[in-house]
This record gives C-alpha cells, structure tokens and sequence, in this order.
C-alpha cells in the first residue's frame, strides 16, 4: 500500500468459525465478491480452519509452545501486511467464537491502529451481540471499529444456492461498510506517515 489515491488497500478477511458445518464460508465468498469488485481492494483470506493457532497461549515471559513459531509463521505476517480488516463472524452462546479469540489474543501489534469491519451471521439476532463483544476486544488492541455493520438474520434463509443474497439491501450494506472502511485505512495510513501510533 503506497497510500496514494490508486493504490489498493490490503484488506484481511477473517473468517470467524471453524465448526464443521459452518456456514461461514458462504458469508466470507459473498463478501469477497464484493470486494473483489472493487478497485481500491485486494482481499487475502484469512481461515482459522486452515491456518490454526495453538488454543493454550503462554504466560508472558514463557517460551512459545511447541509448534507455535511455525503456526504463527503462516498468520501474523499476512495480519501485519494488512491495511485493515472484515471479520466474518456468527455469534455462539451470544459472543464471538472461540477460534476467534485465539487468533486475537495470539497478536497485538497487528492489529494496532488499523481499522475494522464486521459482518455477521446468526439467528433472530444476526450475530450483532458477537460484535458488540468483539468492539470491546479490539478497543483493547489498539484497532478502530467500523460504525456501519452487516448482519445476516435468519442466515441460511438469506442465501440462495449458488451463494448470491437474496436482499438486495445486504448488498448496500457491504458497500457502505467497506466504504467506511477505505476512508479509515488511508486516514490512518497518513496520520501514522506523520505521526508513529504510540501505544
């Protein structure tokens, strides 16, 4: 990202879930059409279910676990070359999952002064009580979360099988999102130009 007004923003997409037979995929495919679509964008897919992290983080001071450099190595210089981020999220037990929390907590940095997006998925409540949660969490980080979310209620009734909404107001949404979300990472590209984020 050279910060210039051609040049694409580096977005990661997270995929929240690792459950078997989660419906998460559907929801991330989905939105990386839409960003693929977009010319200010690249997207570099980020799964849990393929790049897992240990679940047991060590005590600061301790050595990482066994295996844990190499696990690390595949995640967090794909989060650090990031401009900014969309986590897919659904909502477990009215919060975020836990393979979500481990890829959060295994990294600090990354995530610092660098904006974030939310799409959800869920029940009657659309995974928005996940993302309340995660608000909190990244605050803690040091990351900006978007105002402006997407949220998928009912979500299994809200795609057709080919993957395509079936509202078409999901779609204004996610542009309103990633909008938001463009102007925040070149906003905080050039204050961090200017000015090095002090933790």
């Amino acid at each position: 990202m050279t910060g210039t007004d051609t040049s694409r923003l580096q977005i990661a997409v997270i995929t929240g879930s690792t459950r078997d037979g989660r419906f998460g995929p559907v929801v991330t495919d989905w939105l990386l059409d839409h960003i693929a679509q977009r010319a200010d964008m690249t997207a570099d897919h980020i799964d849990p279910a393929e790049t897992p992290l240990p679940a047991v983080l060590p005590a600061f001071g301790r050595p990482l676990p066994e295996g844990a450099p190499e696990l690390l190595a595949r995640v967090s210089p794909r989060l650090a070359a990031a401009d900014a981020f969309v986590i897919v999220t659904p909502e477990y037990n009215h919060s975020f999952p836990a393979s979500l929390k481990i890829l959060l907590d295994w990294h600090n940095t990354q995530w610092h002064a660098k904006p974030v997006g939310f799409v959800s998925y869920g029940g009657l409540s659309g995974g928005l009580r996940a993302v309340e949660h995660l608000r909190v969490v990244l605050a803690e980080l040091h990351a900006v979360t978007i105002r402006n979310t997407v949220s998928f209620h009912n979500c299994g009734e809200r795609f057709d099988a080919e993957g395509r909404t079936k509202d078409p107001a999901a779609d204004g949404a996610a542009k309103s999102m990633l909008d938001q979300l463009a102007w925040w990472a070149r906003a905080l590209i050039d204050a961090k130009r200017v000015h090095p984020y002090a933790v």
